[in-house]
């Protein structure tokens, strides 16, 4: 078994672990173990785009086992996380888990 076969058996064992790290969210109305990175998310909060008018970026990264999302999603999409609709900025394949960023603008 090589390095690459260890770490995609750990994926949901201790990446994805519901009782460390992972949460459950809805998306596109499915109930999926995310995690949802809080620390870059501070950091994402403290440069939000001003959009004018009262309006402004919200921005939004999680993870998620690649088995439980499905196909890489496209930036440009559309993702509705917790009822709310966002815009995929980013997705990306880290070795069987999507790392995907989102944004919106809300008001």
């Amino acid at each position: 078994m090589s390095f690459k076969d260890v770490i995609r058996q750990d994926i949901k064992s201790v990446f994805l672990n519901f009782d460390e790290f992972g949460e459950m969210h809805k998306l596109n109305g499915k109930e999926r173990l995310v995690i949802v990175d809080e620390n870059e998310l501070t950091e994402r909060e403290k440069r939000v785009k001003d959009e004018g008018n009262g309006l402004f970026a919200k921005q939004l990264l999680f993870y998620i086992a690649a088995e439980d999302f499905g196909a890489l999603p496209s930036p440009g999409k559309v993702l509705n996380f917790d009822g709310k609709q966002y815009l995929i900025t980013d997705a990306n394949n880290e070795d069987g888990i999507y790392s995907i960023s989102l944004e919106a603008t809300r008001s």
